[in-house]
């Protein structure tokens, strides 16, 4: 793999992470950066959450912390507290991947870190944010969802409210990708400047922010429906917000097939031309030929139930070939246990080999240069690499190593 696809060589970012937020770092590592988690002596217990466990370690920690090293300082010490300080010196960026406040706490702040490298990068990832009601608010990575509307509980057979089997993980997850975003915003204004700047993100705000569709929706319709309609294909009747306008579809829907389930999604005039020439049913587009744009044959029972006895004809495989030949969009349904047997993933992405990261992992989805990036290592045990570190970053040699830790600086 060529030295070209690690796009962020030579940048360093130092992390103080606890549990799933420190995915933010992990786009750094993935793409080239060296990312250095310090952790307490006691290590993240990261390691243990949730499932599977994989050979005694979390899935979660294999997939958070692949690709970065690991040191172990007790920031309860001077000398402990003066080794961060010493790698903040020769990094780009510090990663507070906790409660707002918690490096503060430890005389770590972003007032006392600029004094040792003003070009520093602060960037802070918690649940809430540091402004707002919520702000001191213990969370995990569910409640993103459920604050912002995307998840919603159901009952089950015994009348018990319940988390659904099946959702998202927005917030826990794109919180850390519009931080990572931030982040290089703020580096090369950084190198361009010489001046850094602090950069703060919660992971319910970026839940909301991926669902603007729907929120952004129920407030427009709040306005009189003199100035906010429906679309012209649907005579401007207000669709309910989001997906849910979806319910009533025809020509954008799902439909079984011999052995599955397909998204049809002819809802422009030319892709349903292209369907109905490509089944050699033309006078179904005679009889029903639609709006140019955005029509979905809203409550069109006679047709949909010709589509259905249709894409009954059919395997999944048989109407994505279709697809191809004819230009029309269509999908299969997969499912997270089958999508790894889709010829689209197995080309586009894969899974990086066990015995690097050692379990199959989904890579970050980037080519450079039509190469993918380089396969990160294996996440690393509590503070595996704590000796490497300091020598090689902080230049210190091994009888002050030695001295450290027998000080306790090390843990």
């Amino acid at each position: 793999m060529s030295d070209s696809s690690r796009l962020l060589a030579g940048v360093r970012v130092i992390e103080s992470s606890l549990l799933g937020p420190g995915h933010l770092g992990t786009f750094f590592a993935d793409m080239g950066a060296d990312v250095i988690k310090v952790e307490p002596p006691t290590g993240d217990y990261i390691r243990q959450m949730t499932w599977p466990i994989v050979e005694g370690v979390s899935l979660l920690h294999l997939h958070t912390h692949r690709g970065k090293r690991s040191i172990t300082l007790n920031l309860k010490t001077e000398q402990g507290v003066a080794l961060y300080k010493e790698l903040v010196a020769r990094a780009d960026v510090v990663i507070q991947a906790l409660r707002p406040g918690s490096l503060a706490k430890l005389g770590l702040g972003l007032e006392e870190l600029k004094k040792v490298n003003p070009r520093i990068v602060f960037a802070t990832l918690s649940g809430y944010g540091a402004t707002g009601p919520y702000r001191n608010m213990p969370s995990h990575g569910i409640a993103y969802d459920t604050w912002s509307g995307i998840v919603q509980p159901v009952l089950d057979e015994d009348g018990f409210s319940r988390i659904p089997r099946e959702m998202p993980n927005v917030g826990i997850n794109v919180g850390p990708m519009l931080g990572a975003i931030a982040i290089l915003a703020a580096v090369i204004r950084a190198r361009e400047t010489g001046e850094g700047c602090e950069v703060e993100m919660a992971q319910s705000d970026a839940s909301a922010y991926m669902d603007w569709y729907r929120i952004e929706s129920e407030r427009a319709y709040l306005r009189p429906e003199s100035e906010v309609t429906g679309n012209a294909s649907d005579d401007y009747e207000r669709r309910p917000a989001g997906l849910a306008g979806m319910w009533g579809g025809v020509r954008y829907q799902a439909y079984e097939t011999k052995d599955g389930h397909v998204l049809f999604m002819a809802s422009e005039q030319a892709f349903w031309k292209n369907f109905c020439a490509g089944i050699d049913r033309m006078d179904l587009f005679e009889k029903w030929p639609g709006s140019k744009y955005a029509d979905h044959a809203r409550g069109n029972l006679e047709l949909q139930t010709v589509l259905r006895d249709i894409f009954r004809t059919r395997t999944v495989i048989e109407w994505i070939t279709f697809g191809n030949e004819h230009n029309t969009p269509i999908a299969p349904f997969n499912t997270t246990a089958n999508i790894g047997d889709d010829p689209q993933f197995q080309e586009r992405m894969g899974f990086l080999p066990i015995e690097a990261v050692g379990c199959e992992q989904l890579p970050l989805p980037i080519y450079v240069d039509g190469e993918p990036l380089p396969v990160p290592s294996m996440a690393p045990t509590v503070g595996q690499h704590t000796d490497e570190v300091i020598a090689e970053v902080l230049e210190k040699d091994a009888a002050s190593i030695a001295k450290l830790r027998e000080e306790g600086a090390l843990g």
